[in-house]
């Protein structure tokens, strides 16, 4: 076998079970829980970031959103992946990022478990949105309210170069 193909990482399957999405629309609640349902389930747990006001006391006005959306579509499978592994009574995993500009209030993120357990749910989501954070090709900048903007969470593409 060459270098080339020893070191090939195959796409990763994704479970017909799983929703996964990056997109410029509006993210909708609704639309990710029912796709989390799933009449086995106990609980479905759901995240939903939003962007916020301020951060560290600076007024924010906006955030922008951008993804290498191929590799960003493959951790979320490498997320679903490992959640299914730890917690394998896990029914359903959905992961959805917007891209774009999107202002105060606006979801940014939805991450749902449908699971027949509640604390597995909690747990499974905490760790999708953690891993998400950490891993996916995801990157925002903020814009402040006096003009200013900057780009911020990118410490792990450029600690980790493997991974973006």
């Amino acid at each position: 076998m060459n270098q080339l193909t020893s070191s090939f990482t195959a796409p990763i399957p994704q479970q017909a079970e799983d929703s996964f999405a990056i997109t410029f629309a509006p993210l909708s609640l609704e639309e990710v829980y029912a796709l989390a349902d799933d009449a086995a389930n106990g609980a479905i747990v759901v995240m939903s970031g939003m962007v916020r006001n301020q951060t560290d006391g600076k007024p924010v006005v906006s955030l922008e959103y951008q993804a290498y959306e191929p590799m960003a579509m493959q951790v979320f499978r490498q997320i679903a992946a490992e959640i299914r592994k730890t917690w394998s009574d896990v029914n359903r995993v959905v992961i959805y990022h917007r891209v774009g500009r999107l202002h105060v209030g606006e979801i940014s993120v939805l991450v749902a478990i449908g699971c027949p357990h509640r604390s597995e749910a909690f747990e499974a989501c905490r760790y999708a949105i953690d891993t998400l954070k950490h891993n996916a090709p995801i990157w925002k900048k903020e814009h402040s309210l006096d003009g200013s903007s900057s780009w911020v969470s990118i410490g792990a593409c450029e600690t980790q170069s493997e991974n973006c």
